[in-house]
Order: C-alpha cells, then sequence, then structure tokens
C-alpha cells in the first residue's frame, strides 16, 4: 500500500486524505466555498497527525485538477506542488471526471459537473474507463440527449442522473491512478474563467 496525500478543492467542499499504507486519515468539510485557503493548511496537518505520517515519508501526493471552482483549483495544485518540490516526490492528476468515474461500475456512462447557467462540464467513459467523450461543455439541453445514465457529486435533476458522495470517492480514484506519476500538473478548465471571458469581451468591444 501507498503512503501519499491527496486533496481535492475543486468544489465547495473540502476533502483532505492522507493514507500511511493501511491506515488512512481523512478530513471532509461539505461546505466551505471560498475557504480553501483559509482551512486547507490545518486540514492538512490535522490529516498527517492522525495518519501518523509525515510529508517526507509519502511515495506522491495527488490533487483533484478540474474542472471546478477556478480559485480552488489552483489553491489545491499549489500545495501539492509545493510539498513535491520541497521533498522531491511525484504528483498524480485526478480530473474531477476521474474522481467520479472510478466509483461508477457501468460500462458506458457520463460524469456531469454543473458549471452554472444551466451548463455542465461532460466527460464519457467506456468500457476500461476509456474516454468516449472528451471533455466539454454542454448546455442543459445537450446533456438530456445524451445517451447513458449520467453520475456527479451535486443534485441534479436530471432522469438518468445518479448522485455519488464525494467523501467517499477520492481514496478510490486516486489508488486507481497512482501510477500515473507525473513532475507536472496542469489545471484542467474546459473553459475559460468568466474573469477571461469578460475580458475577451471588453477587447471586441473596443474593436
Amino acid at each position: 500500500m501507498s503512503k501519499f496525500l491527496a486533496i481535492d478543492t475543486s468544489s465547495r467542499y473540502l476533502n483532505v486524505l492522507v493514507r500511511n499504507e493501511q491506515k488512512t486519515a481523512q478530513r471532509f468539510l461539505p461546505e466551505c466555498a471560498m475557504q480553501h485557503s483559509v482551512l486547507l493548511s490545518d486540514e492538512i496537518d490535522k490529516a498527517f497527525g492522525e495518519a501518523e505520517l509525515t510529508p517526507s515519508e509519502c511515495d506522491f501526493f495527488a490533487a483533484v485538477t478540474g474542472p471546478g471552482s477556478f480559485t480552488g483549483i489552483r489553491i489545491g495544485i499549489a500545495t501539492v506542488k509545493g510539498f513535491a518540490l520541497a521533498t522531491a516526490k511525484p504528483l498524480v492528476a485526478v480530473t474531477s471526471f476521474d474522481l467520479i468515474a472510478y466509483n461508477v461500475a457501468d460500462e458506458n456512462f457520463y460524469v456531469v459537473i454543473d458549471a452554472a447557467h444551466s451548463h455542465y462540464y461532460v466527460c464519457g467513459y467506456g468500457k476500461d474507463k476509456k474516454i468516449i467523450l472528451e471533455p466539454c461543455y454542454l448546455s442543459e439541453e445537450r446533456v438530456k440527449e445524451l445517451k447513458y445514465s449520467l453520475y456527479g457529486f451535486e443534485n441534479l435533476a436530471f432522469e438518468n442522473y445518479t448522485r455519488l458522495n464525494p467523501e467517499r470517492c477520492l481514496t478510490v480514484a486516486v489508488e486507481a491512478l497512482e501510477s500515473r506519476l507525473s513532475r507536472e500538473m496542469t489545471a484542467l478548465y474546459v473553459r475559460k474563467s468568466q474573469a477571461e471571458e469578460n475580458l475577451n469581451a471588453n477587447k471586441r468591444v473596443e474593436i
């Protein structure tokens, strides 16, 4: 069994997981939107203490890289990159789609993440978690047209939708992807941030 720190700051919740071989410590805060930067360090310290592990003893550091909260994603990536740099250990990137997908037993399905304004981030998976629909940004009408079951973490009103518990999914996803060790980690945004879209709109107006 591996030793690692994994964090998910991509949504309104905060999930911190420390695995010390057979021993696991988890800190899950269900509602902490806009507070990740304030709470994260203390929750990491508590998890390391409960698991009786230090950062230097970790085999790797993992983070959920999006899509989701732009600010939260950046906080999570920066944090694990700091640990990796300080300890010369590798990184494991887990997308928000993978986080859900590796906890679904279906052979063909879609992961759906609320992107606000009646739009959604969507990724399709087939046999052996092969991607059959690349990550995309779809309207509610387009999501309703998808032919396989839908899975996600939020309370969504689609007929063929199943909500999973994010607290329980991080361990499974990280363990499924821990062979993807890397020295680099980048965010998966799928679309531009609202600030970038506003900036581009302003530039078009000026022209």
